[in-house]
């Protein structure tokens, strides 16, 4: 929830075949941004649409609208209180603690044609201010796609996902230096995030179906399954 108590989402999706995207942010009516994010990339030529635009594209395409209410959990209203009280405090002290509370869900595929497919939806920060948008639709920021090398999905502190141009650094440093998906996914979340201070993470797989789960926290919800059906979950960067 933003600083309003508010629900405000973001949401992209690329196709590594053709380099097509489409992306919504800010948007505060639309049941599932994502679903709105592939409605852009297929029926218009435009990227990214963003706020009042992109719920009144989103009515006209039919999808499923709701009220902003039906975002907002008890869950996320405790996490929103604790935020501004840990920034009340951050204040008196004047400490330089940052508030890292994260909700982005992200979806990397290939599929059985050589197909490369990233999707990301997210709420952003706890108590986001002035109508911040983060990286996740911003493309080669927080989700990126490009069938000659992977496809990424990004988590964490949006800022200095764009900062980097996290998902779209990964795929050129595949690209034009021959790194491996890991090789490149360790190299820009463990040093050049790092370096800046941010932390976060990725999901990636590249056209060869090898994948890269990079954190520089302490853990990371994540799972892949292969073309079997073979299923891994795993939580901690350790495991």
């Amino acid at each position: 929830l933003d600083e309003k108590g508010e629900a405000s989402l973001d949401a992209s999706f690329m196709s590594g075949k053709n380099l097509n995207a489409g992306a919504v942010a800010g948007v505060k009516k639309i049941k599932n941004p994502i679903i709105a994010a592939y409605s852009v990339m297929k029926n218009t030529p435009q990227v990214l649409l963003i706020s009042e635009g992109a719920d009144k594209f989103a009515k006209e395409q039919g999808l499923h609208m709701v009220d902003n209410s039906y975002f907002i959990t008890q869950r996320r209203k405790a996490q929103l209180l604790k935020n501004k009280n840990l920034v009340q405090q951050k204040n008196k002290k004047d400490s330089s603690s940052s508030i890292s509370k994260f909700g982005t869900v992200g979806c990397v595929a290939l599929d059985k044609n050589g197909n490369l497919s990233a999707g990301t939806s997210t709420g952003g920060r706890s108590n986001k201010k002035w109508g911040r948008v983060g990286d996740v639709p911003i493309i080669g920021a927080g989700n990126y796609a490009n069938n000659n090398t992977c496809a990424i999905s990004a988590t964490g502190w949006g800022e200095f996902f764009i900062r980097n141009v996290v998902a779209h650094d990964i795929s050129a440093l595949m690209e034009y230096k021959g790194l491996k998906i890991s090789e490149a996914s360790k190299i820009v979340i463990n040093e050049k995030v790092a370096k800046l201070g941010g932390d976060g993470g990725v999901i990636g797989i590249d056209r060869n179906g090898n994948i890269a789960m990079e954190m520089n926290t302490n853990g990371m919800y994540r799972a892949h399954m292969n073309s079997k059906g073979d299923i891994v979950v795993k939580i901690y960067s350790d495991e």
